[in-house]
């Protein structure tokens, strides 16, 4: 049984991300920008939510093997993270030829969302082909634990230089090769850390959603998934999403929600959303079969990689050839106020990638890597 609400969570996170990466125009809509530093906005739980639900793809597309370390996955794994990276790397470089730099490879960022997607999945696969599904959680744990220490004694919080986060990036990449707007990258190598344990929980709510259970390296044989059986599965993921909250919001007072630096407690409040908000499409869609309230968002859903990059590669060819500020300028003149240009030029990109990932969805076109 496929669970729809994957899709539609998965979708509504695609075009989130595009809206939120496309506005127009001297001044953003207030709701579509991030945190300055610490605090959570929504527009800071679009790529976590996608990174959470890397994770439950994982799972349920290594379950269909049992998890077996064989040649053949351990390639389709590295294969799949490779052209991710790649991509990601690509979309860079478009922007840097749009610039007329055709050999940036002096000062080419290697990081990227893209980048850390492609970590976060090789990683999240790996561990769940090389090591027992028990060892998951103590790996979580771990990870939460000795970058909660990173930031603590490495002055972490701090927005210049003298982080140990910037100065660890900086001594691996070079900083030529990072985020070059400010000196914390969003993305960058140390905190990947508290991102891959972001996934690894997703990963194990792929196991609270699945139809089979592992006990004792022995499966239990899969059984008819009704009604009941995906409602009590969704209730656990919601009772966990309630206390992935409340420990996310405790740790708050250590450690400030921040996503520059993905702390560990925005590792944990952002996974609880996610899954609270799973489950609440999950009633809708799965339970009680509405999905058709959302189908739009299945559009994105079902080409998520497909679709995020092409709208990376229009906008930076748009911004480059002035389309974009020629689109605003057009859109200013009905919406005076700039804000409000800016989320109608949003919200307008937003429906043309919709409008290509609609034959492929009403086709059934699925591009996957």
């Amino acid at each position: 049984m496929r669970i729809k609400s994957i899709d539609v969570l998965r979708g509504l996170t695609v075009a989130a991300m595009i809206l939120v990466n496309n506005g127009a125009g001297p001044m953003s809509y207030a709701p579509l920008q991030h945190s300055a530093w610490n605090g959570l906005t929504i527009c800071d739980m679009v790529f976590p939510t996608f990174l959470f639900l890397v994770g439950i793809s994982t799972y349920i597309s290594l379950s269909k093997t049992d998890f077996a370390f064989t040649q053949a996955t351990f390639i389709k794994i590295c294969k799949r993270a490779f052209w991710i990276i790649v991509i990601g790397w690509a979309i860079h470089y478009v922007d840097y030829l749009c610039k007329a730099d055709f050999l940036p490879f002096a000062h080419f960022r290697v990081t990227g969302v893209l980048t850390r997607i492609g970590i976060c999945y090789f990683l999240t696969a790996f561990i769940a082909i090389a090591c027992p599904r028990r060892a998951v959680t103590f790996i979580i744990a771990f990870l939460l634990v000795a970058y909660s220490l990173i930031l603590i004694l490495g002055n972490g919080y701090s927005m210049e230089a003298d982080s140990m986060i910037v100065r660890f990036d900086r001594a691996v990449l070079g900083s030529e090769h990072l985020y070059i707007k400010k000196p914390v990258d969003p993305e960058g190598l140390l905190s990947t850390m508290s991102a891959l344990a972001h996934t690894l929980i997703g990963f194990c709510v792929g196991g609270l959603l699945s139809q089979q259970d592992r006990q004792d390296g022995r499966d239990r044989q899969e059984r008819h998934d009704t009604k009941g059986q995906l409602g009590e599965r969704m209730l656990k993921v919601m009772a966990w999403g309630f206390v992935l909250l409340c420990a996310g919001y405790a740790l708050e007072q250590l450690l400030p929600l921040n996503k520059r630096i993905w702390s560990p407690s925005y590792v944990l409040v952002s996974c609880g959303y996610a899954s609270l908000a799973l489950g609440v499409f999950a009633l809708v869609c799965d339970i009680n079969k509405q999905d058709w309230w959302f189908w739009p968002l299945q559009v994105f859903g079902c080409n998520p990689l497909f679709l995020y990059a092409l709208s990376e590669v229009v906008a930076i060819v748009m911004s480059a050839t002035h389309a974009k500020a020629a689109c605003y300028v057009g859109i200013n003149v009905v919406f005076s106020d700039p804000c409000v240009a800016s989320l109608v030029y949003a919200l307008l990109f937003v429906l043309v990638m919709w409008l290509i990932g609609l034959p492929l969805y009403r086709k059934k076109i699925y591009i996957k890597l």
